[in-house]
């Protein structure tokens, strides 16, 4: 715990080697060579890179570290590192020397054989190799390992494919900068040399009491409650959102908070969210790149400072089925190095061509490839998630409001908009209180693509997953869609007609994905499907858009994937989803024969013995046998159901193919567990609670 006398401004990036400690530590031509590099590509010289590794060192001895790492995001969407100490063989009387080298800096050698490849590694080819990535800060972690500095890298294997998520993000952030240059240039922006993702990430996540999670075995294994009644109270008060936080939480916010600061990490909201136990943090805007390396920083921090509390974070989209699960929103805009918000439509949009001609790429970007985008948000825990009221459905669409609504119907009806509506006034009818400016449209937490003023939200993304994917996603159709427009109007005899053709017929063409209605509703789907948008409800079945000859088409023309690496994070995805469901079903199949069925046997014992001795005393049995005859009905459900799901996982063991047996965990394994479940949570509403083996939802939820 740290004094109460915190001075934020000093605290705020104690742990980070930033730009201006450089500065400090650096010769002024070292130093503009590292901002060059960062801001223009390239790379430091030999001599520059052992000035900045040393000055590193240096730095990070003095805070107290006694080794380095390079810090980098395998395939498995969380991050790996391997620790080497600064010593070097001691000298000829014996004496430890501390060196880091350029070398050392710029590339590491991890073993490559253990991590997820997809096929484009065996596993006895071990060699991969990391590289410092110039652009995220090194900072300096702190816990019981000591202080560690940890360098942000990429990862590749020795014949050079990505195999992390860091590459292809980079490689997505520099095909969107230079298409993006190409669109503003179009409108007189000669002074701008890159255009930056901005990305605002929101986590979600629950909080429980630690003793209780490791009475769980279902959380500690999947991170999920696989068996879990209702607890007599759950969100229908809508009570926790924004509510009064408590103190227990409280004191755990405020620590997680300043770990943050320290590393750099702008944390700035914080507050209960929808369901019981479940709370949200969202940082500040920062590059693309940087944010996605925050954000994992945000989740194991959460994880670790939890733990000091006595408590245990939840990053798993759906811990909890009935209530509310967690999602990522991702909040994603373009902006050049001169300040320009290509997403910002101004006070009159209807007048503000660039804008236009942006959104309209957007909307030709989301509509061309609304799979992949949705593919980008797949994984195991997010379909318990997606379409359940809680979060947006699995359709694609894109929300506008009412002004860009108004100003895209002008422009597919007439080709030009003349005007467009403002925001006016919101008069609280009470005199003391102040009216307040409007904003021109109002907002929808149904769409998973949502225009929210002078950026999109992609409100899809799960909880526990890497933004990395969906941010590379939305940079390449962006760059695809820029590319294509540029090609167009930079050729153009009479650029303002073309470009006036180009929005009208983006427009036109992709409405069909603008949908400002309830998300949630039946109608939707139908309305949906009258329109040709796809439906992909499940992860196993989104895996398909990433191989499509649209998809590879469009990677490989701007060199974000490889169709190897495609194919890679194709069968990688087939393989976790197996794998995760496996576990699951394990665990379900571990907790019902030793935890439910000793507890429910027991306990219908006592019901037994309880009815007969009511029989000897000539008394009424009626509820006695009814109430054992109810429990001896459903233990029988559930040992039939633990059977089934036993065989059928022995069965999708033997299947070879990672695409044949995926669909086979997808549409056998998850209804036997569901078929498992029911019964056992009937049980848990009919069993003594001083019997039942394992901590209920309301003794977590409500017990915080």
């Amino acid at each position: 715990m740290m004094s109460e006398n915190i001075n934020i401004e000093e605290l705020f990036g104690r742990n980070v080697f930033t730009l201006a400690k450089m500065k400090q530590r650096l010769t002024r031509a070292v130093y503009k060579e590292v901002v060059r590099v960062m801001e223009e590509g390239g790379e430091l010289s030999r001599e520059s890179a052992d000035i900045v590794a040393k000055a590193m060192k240096d730095w990070a001895v003095e805070f107290g570290a006694t080794h380095y790492t390079h810090w980098f995001q395998p395939l498995t969407g969380i991050t790996a590192e391997k620790h080497d100490a600064f010593i070097t063989h001691p000298d000829e009387e014996g004496r430890m020397l501390i060196e880091f080298s350029g070398k050392e800096l710029i590339k590491g050698e991890p073993d490559a054989s253990s991590f997820p490849s997809g096929g484009l590694r065996a596993t006895f080819e071990a060699r991969g190799y990391t590289a410092w990535d110039i652009t995220s800060p090194a900072f300096i972690k702190e816990d019981a390992t000591g202080k560690i500095l940890c360098i942000p890298t990429a990862f590749c294997s020795y014949t050079g494919e990505a195999l992390d998520k860091k590459t292809p993000l980079l490689r997505s952030e520099e095909a969107v900068s230079q298409q993006a240059l190409r669109i503003v240039r179009l409108f007189g922006n000669t002074g701008a040399k890159r255009v930056t993702p901005s990305v605002g990430l929101e986590q979600e996540y629950f909080l429980i009491d630690r003793e209780k999670y490791l009475k769980r075995e279902d959380l500690i294994f999947a991170g999920r409650t696989l068996f879990g009644a209702p607890a007599p109270k759950g969100q229908e008060l809508e009570d926790h959102y924004f509510g009064a936080i408590r103190e227990r939480v409280g004191a755990y916010m405020k620590d997680l908070n300043l770990e943050l600061w320290k590393l750099g990490v702008t944390a700035k909201t914080q507050h209960n969210e929808v369901a019981p136990a479940q709370h949200e943090l969202a940082p500040i805007y920062e590059s693309g790149n940087v944010a996605v390396d925050h954000n994992q920083l945000v989740m194991e921090t959460m994880k670790k400072v939890a733990g000091r509390h006595g408590l245990t974070c939840l990053l798993h989209e759906k811990p909890f089925a009935g209530v509310n699960g967690s999602g990522k929103h991702d909040n994603w805009s373009l902006i050049t190095d001169n300040g320009v918000n290509l997403l910002d439509p101004g006070q009159t949009p209807n007048d503000n061509m660039q804008f236009l001609l942006v959104l309209a790429c957007m909307i030709k970007a989301v509509d061309e490839h609304a799979d992949l985008l949705r593919q980008s948000a797949s994984d195991v825990g997010n379909d318990h998630r997606l379409g359940a009221n809680e979060a947006p459905p699995a359709i694609i669409s894109v929300f506008l409001g009412d002004q860009l609504q108004d100003v895209v119907e002008q422009l597919v009806s007439t080709g030009m908009a003349k005007e467009s509506r403002a925001g006016g006034k919101l008069r609280t009818g009470v005199s003391t209180l102040p009216d307040l400016e409007k904003d021109a449209t109002d907002r929808n937490r149904t769409s998973p693509f949502a225009f929210t003023g002078n950026k999109f939200e992609f409100r899809m993304v799960g909880s526990s997953d890497s933004v990395a994917g969906a941010n590379t996603v939305l940079n390449a159709i962006a760059a695809e869609a820029f590319c294509e427009a540029a090609d167009r109007l930079e050729g153009a005899e009479d650029f303002e007609k073309e470009l006036h053709d180009v929005i009208k017929e983006y427009l036109a063409d992709h409405q069909r994905i603008i949908f400002n209605g309830d998300g949630y509703s039946d109608a939707w789907v139908k309305e949906a499907e009258r329109r040709g948008l796809p439906n992909i409800r499940s992860t196993v079945e989104a895996v398909d858009a990433l191989l499509t000859p649209q998809s590879v088409k469009m990677f490989e023309k701007f060199k974000i994937f490889t169709k190897a690496e495609l194919a890679s994070r194709a069968e990688i995805t087939y393989e976790t989803y197996s794998k995760c469901i496996n576990i699951e079903a394990l665990t379900m199949i571990d907790m019902t024969k030793k935890q439910i069925m000793p507890a429910v046997l027991k306990y219908s014992g006592l019901l037994a013995r309880s009815l007969q001795d009511m029989k000897n005393a000539g008394g009424n049995t009626e509820v006695h046998s009814a109430v054992l005859d109810e429990v001896t009905t459903q233990l029988g459900l559930l040992k039939g159901a633990l059977d089934l799901l036993a065989k059928d996982i022995a069965e999708a063991g033997a299947i070879s193919g990672a695409r044949e047996q995926a669909f086979f965990y997808k549409d056998r394994i998850v209804e036997d567990m569901k078929a498992l479940r029911s019964p056992a949570d009937k049980l848990e509403m009919l069993t003594d609670k001083e019997l039942w083996p394992f901590p209920t939802y309301g003794d977590m939820l409500f017990e915080v």
